[in-house]
């Protein structure tokens, strides 16, 4: 017998979709704009009120601070905290990110925030430390883990992230940025990945 709806399960699903709905359309803007969108633009692509907006939100910096939360939750995801597969498990959490860096509306966007991150200092910074920054994160709060069980040997795990996020992404994302040749299909990508998490395992083995 199927369970009967509450009235809580049609409110949360018009949230999502609101949720939904805002977080496309700053990625949108993004692309279009730069750090120029406002809330008004959003609302407007979006299909919600000001309103809205504002009572979900509050003001641009927390709509954005919530947009990069985001999409480091959907990278770090990839992340299984008891993984007794570590090369498995971070082989895909480079495939992920890689494909994630692929997508043209991330490198349309973060053109545009090079070129206007003079312009709005602060919120270049924002979008650094709620995106880049909160990934180096999680990712030693991974690695910490991982030495802990033995998996890995200790040293600043900070710093493995760090050297790690760098090692995926390689000079592939200035090719892009620089409109040269870069590795724009799945397999290669891999090939990349797969170099990558081997060359960090035997780095780091213990």
């Amino acid at each position: 017998m199927m369970p009967t709806p509450t009235r809580s399960q049609p409110r949360q699903s018009r949230e999502r979709r609101v949720h939904d709905a805002v977080h496309e359309a700053v990625h949108a803007l993004l692309v279009e704009q730069g750090m120029r969108l406002s809330m008004e633009a959003v609302a407007a692509r979006a299909g919600c009120s000001k309103q809205t907006l504002y009572a979900h939100y509050g003001c641009k910096e927390n709509l954005l601070r919530a947009v990069m939360r985001d999409q480091v939750a959907l990278t770090a995801d990839h992340l299984v905290w008891d993984s007794d597969d570590l090369r498995a498990n971070l082989l895909d959490f480079a495939v992920h990110h890689l494909e994630r860096l692929n997508r043209p509306h991330v490198i349309q966007t973060c053109r545009l925030i090079d070129a206007e991150s003079h312009r709005f200092p602060e919120q270049a910074r924002q979008i650094y430390a709620d995106g880049i920054a909160a990934l180096q994160d999680r990712l030693a709060q991974w690695l910490q883990r991982a030495m802990e069980r033995g998996q890995l040997r200790h040293d600043d795990p900070h710093s493995m992230a760090e050297w790690l996020l760098g090692m995926i992404v390689g000079l592939d994302f200035d090719r892009q940025r620089f409109h040269v040749p870069h590795r724009s299909d799945a397999e290669a990508r891999r090939r990349w990945a797969e170099f990558t998490t081997d060359a960090f395992l035997r780095a780091f083995a213990p």
